[in-house]
């Protein structure tokens, strides 16, 4: 049986303030510390602008301490129909923040009638981290990324966070996760304006091939098990989840650039197709 509130004490267009007002919100740790090195850890995802909208990627791996916690993680959702999150960071409360944020989105729209703009999608993501932030404190920290295709300015977006809830919006792109010194770098080598979609995910799983040749809990290709990054596009036509047989192509095609490099960032100019040695962020 749904709920039923009074005209004055309706609580809006809020699913986690009605979550919380019928006590099925998620509940936090009471033990600080305790979760620390034994949680899964998603890490590495990247998005980035491109001309007709934004790539969003992320490797497999999860890891708990030294352990390999999950292979074929997923760490790229959509949203709705013109936004998708990346997630970085301890992953059960990452995968219940996307569920909520997803949840939020529609009851906002069934309440209200209309949809959140972009920037209003970013806010409430926003708030979902700084609710976070008792159990960040506890060493379960959730660090996503959120991207979309901002309907009314006709143009991608992107944006990141960190543990307090702070939303920083980027005009090129962003990574975040345990490996994203490295996958930030092969991207800014990389980068340039208005790059076409094949340019814009081959700079986004090569970032991530550099990223998983430095860091340990970044996940690479696995050609065996059939596991490879999760990529996806966001444009007007709306998230579009790209083929893992074409990723599989991709890192195929790519593996002369990436073996004829040096390991490491400082490679991302050999190891990246798009790169002309003189992109700019």
């Amino acid at each position: 049986m749904l709920p039923l509130f009074k005209p004055g004490d309706d609580p809006g267009p809020s699913f986690h303030a009605l979550a919380q007002r019928v006590g099925v919100a998620p509940a936090s740790s009471a033990n600080p510390g305790s979760a620390e090195g034994l949680t899964p850890h998603a890490t590495t995802v990247v998005a980035l602008r491109y001309a007709d909208g934004v790539v969003m990627a992320g490797d497999r791996r999860a890891t708990a301490g030294n352990l390999i916690a999950h292979r074929d993680m997923e760490k790229v959702f959509p949203a709705d129909r013109h936004s998708g999150v990346a997630i970085a960071g301890a992953a059960g409360p990452a995968v219940e923040m996307v569920r909520m944020f997803r949840l939020q989105l529609e009851h906002y729209e069934k309440v209200e009638g209309q949809r959140l703009s972009l920037e209003g999608k970013a806010n409430q993501l926003s708030q979902m981290v700084r609710a976070n932030l008792p159990m960040a404190m506890q060493g379960m920290v959730v660090v996503p990324l959120f991207a979309g295709y901002d309907v009314r300015r006709d143009v991608g977006r992107l944006f990141e966070y960190d543990a307090t809830g702070g939303r920083y919006e980027d005009r090129a792109y962003a990574a975040t996760g345990s490996g994203s010194i490295f996958a930030g770098t092969v991207i800014k080598m990389g980068y340039r304006d208005q790059m076409g979609r094949d340019d814009a995910i081959d700079l986004a799983i090569s970032s991530l091939w550099q990223a998983a040749d430095q860091d340990s809990a970044t996940g690479g290709p696995d050609p065996v098990r059939g596991i490879y990054p999760i990529v996806a596009t966001i444009t007007a036509t709306g998230f579009d989840r790209v083929d893992d047989q074409e990723i599989a192509e991709r890192f195929l095609a790519l593996v002369p650039r990436l073996n004829s490099s040096t390991a490491g960032p400082s490679a991302a100019m050999a190891a990246n197709p798009t790169s002309s040695g003189g992109a700019s962020a």
